[in-house]
């Protein structure tokens, strides 16, 4: 094995606090942890604080794709720290999420270290980079349907409502 790295990052048009929260609710991640288009998340569960653990069922037609790990640092609304194993698992494969609030919403970081050969680190970059994109979409499509039913909320507030 190798020590390959990947990292991959996107500004998402949402509060700081919103983004972060996401990767802890088992709701949001069932709505957003889908790399491809056409896949789903049947199974999504978290037990979000240090040394907790989750565990999320990506399923592609009828291939369920199992995921599990343990976070190891939370750090509201500014790093999210877990490992990760899936299918052909490298050890001590581990996520480093950082957040941080720019202009226009939350630019997001994402490191994903340890694989076992670069296929499997190229596979995960295209399936981060994609699984950021589902959340962007996600967030923005919860703060437009709060903003129509609540249209003197700010965007923040309406977003943050959404999401508790």
């Amino acid at each position: 094995m190798t020590d390959l790295t990947l990292t991959t990052e996107r500004t998402i048009n949402a509060p700081q606090k919103a983004v972060f929260d996401a990767w802890l609710d088992p709701k949001m991640l069932a709505r957003f942890m889908m790399p491809g288009p056409d896949m789903s998340v049947p199974v999504a569960k978290t037990d979000a604080r240090v040394s907790g653990g989750f565990e999320i069922v990506m399923r592609a037609g009828d291939h369920d794709i199992p995921h599990h790990g343990t976070y190891k640092e939370i750090n509201p609304h500014e790093r999210l720290v877990f490992t990760w194993y899936g299918p052909s698992p490298a050890e001590d494969s581990t996520v480093t999420l950082t957040f941080d609030a720019v202009e226009g919403g939350t630019h997001v970081i994402l490191r994903h270290d340890r694989f076992i050969n670069e296929q499997r680190r190229d596979d995960h970059k295209q399936g981060w980079t994609g699984i950021l994109i589902s959340l962007d979409n996600l967030l923005a499509k919860v703060a437009t349907q709060h903003a129509g039913a609540h249209a003197p909320r700010s965007f923040r507030r309406a977003l943050i409502a959404a999401l508790v």
